[in-house]
């Protein structure tokens, strides 16, 4: 077994040719700050000529991830500065899917407590889902008055459905694992605490195939799954940050922090 960092946050453990990459913020809930998604990204592109890795699992210790940190600095500036500043900052959450989707290695995340926002753009990238049993996913984007971004919503639809992702992504309510693994965006439940064993497990029943066969075998599922993907979802950057100008999320971002219903005008 080896073990090592990438940067603050997030650290790679080897074992065999199963790699896991756990990240944390040291508060439990492993907020999405800038520094924590280039980290991450990181790890994942450190995949990307690595022969002797076969499944790579992905965890945060404690909760998964709250989602996009709003508090952070670094993130902040989405929504500040000029249009070509802050184009070029929302690249950074649409890059870190696209680093774990690219994988040719499987990859599994393993969520406990919650999955939320950003973080759950980030599970739908990689392969496979496990999830403790009273672990969520939750979408907040549209309530708070912006898009689903990040490239996530043609990767949930493929998933879970148009019917069903209208549901998951428009509403923003929990999405238990018990009704996540019904419709598909959760491929195993197993008993809180036990979802890095459980990814652990089926990581090993991957690595032992033979490489080849098994790369081969993820491009061309990717492929047919998602052929149209970056055709129907180049312009949620875009569409963030227009959205991001409207006085229905400035609104709603005002409800949030006052912890009161937000009052919407279409404006």
């Amino acid at each position: 077994m080896s073990e090592n960092r990438i940067g603050e946050f997030v650290r790679i453990v080897r074992e065999g040719a199963v790699a896991t990459v756990r990240f944390a913020r040291g508060d439990g809930r492993n907020a999405l700050s800038k520094q924590l998604i280039v980290e991450l990204t990181e790890a994942a592109r450190s995949f990307e000529h690595d022969l002797e890795t076969h499944a790579v699992i992905l965890h945060g210790d404690g909760a998964f991830t709250a989602g996009a940190d709003l508090k952070d600095p670094g993130m902040d500036r989405r929504r500040a500065g000029g249009l070509l500043e802050r184009r070029h900052m929302i690249r950074i959450g649409p890059e870190l899917c696209a680093a774990w989707e690219r994988l040719e290695q499987v990859t599994i995340c393993a969520v406990e407590k919650y999955c939320i926002g950003g973080g759950a753009a980030l599970a739908v990238a990689c392969d496979l889902r496990i999830l403790g049993r009273g672990a969520y996913f939750r979408l907040p984007e549209i309530p708070l008055g912006m898009n689903m971004s990040w490239q996530a919503v043609p990767r949930i639809v493929s998933l879970i459905g148009p019917a069903r992702a209208k549901k998951f992504v428009i509403l923003g309510e929990k999405l238990e694992a018990a009704e996540a693994s019904a419709w598909g965006l959760a491929d195993e439940i197993v008993d809180d605490g036990g979802a890095l064993d459980a990814a652990q497990r089926l990581a090993r029943r991957f690595a032992a195939l033979p490489p080849n066969a098994v790369r081969m075998s993820k491009v061309a599922i990717n492929a047919a799954a998602h052929a149209l993907h970056q055709s129907v979802s180049f312009m949620d950057a875009d569409q963030y940050a227009l959205a991001t100008t409207s006085e229905d999320y400035k609104e709603a971002m005002r409800a949030f922090y006052e912890k009161r219903a937000p009052k919407f005008t279409g404006r």
